[in-house]
């Protein structure tokens, strides 16, 4: 396994799932195409990028290129890393026939492929990574964020507070909260929220 400390963007879950098992940080799959109108998401990506850096992996095809492009542009200002796969002719396993242009896409490389891709980057986590206390579950739910009456509506609100994509599940708000903040930073961040909501 690779420690990442940068959010790694890609284009697909299936993308996500394949890299799950070559690297260990935080994994934004953007929704192909989809992501050009997701406003929230965009919002995600450069505030990812401003904090702690994003790695954009996309499928080798002009397809991918597009998505790449764009990404690129809406990260600008923040710190990117590209990682670029090989273009190899083939076919996914979950898939009848081959893309347009007969290339594989990240879900269909190998762990092997995909961790030297890494490497060749020189992609890797920052020593304060391995210094922060993590938020916990346990955490989330003494915070009233997971596992009670109401924890979806405050999880809701706080991410909309905070600027990001207010339908993540609780496991990938947790995600998300640990790859951006420590634990006393991020009760810190949540005392401030209900400061500013109870004003209101």
């Amino acid at each position: 396994m690779i420690r990442v400390r940068e959010a790694v963007v890609v284009e697909g879950k299936y993308d996500k799932i394949t890299l799950e098992n070559v690297i260990d940080g935080l994994i934004i799959p953007v929704n192909g195409f989809s992501v050009f109108n997701d406003k929230e998401r965009c919002e995600l990506l450069r505030t990812l990028a401003k904090n702690q850096g994003v790695v954009i992996l996309t499928d080798s095809d002009s397809a991918g290129q597009m998505i790449r492009s764009y990404l690129k542009k809406i990260c600008a200002g923040g710190k990117i890393t590209q990682v670029y796969i090989p273009a190899l002719p083939g076919k996914e396993k979950r898939k009848r026939r081959p893309g347009k242009e007969g290339l594989l896409g990240v879900e269909g490389m190998s762990e092997a492929v995909l961790a030297e891709a890494f490497r060749q980057s020189g992609v890797s986590a920052a020593p304060s990574c391995q210094a922060r206390i993590p938020v916990t579950k346990t955490q989330l739910y003494l915070l009233g964020l997971s596992g009670r009456d109401g924890s979806h509506e405050a999880r809701t609100a706080l991410l909309s507070w905070l600027k990001f994509p207010t339908c993540l599940s609780a496991n990938a708000f947790l995600d998300l909260v640990n790859s951006l903040y420590g634990k006393e930073e991020f009760e810190r961040l949540v005392a401030a929220w209900r400061q500013d909501r109870d004003k209101k």
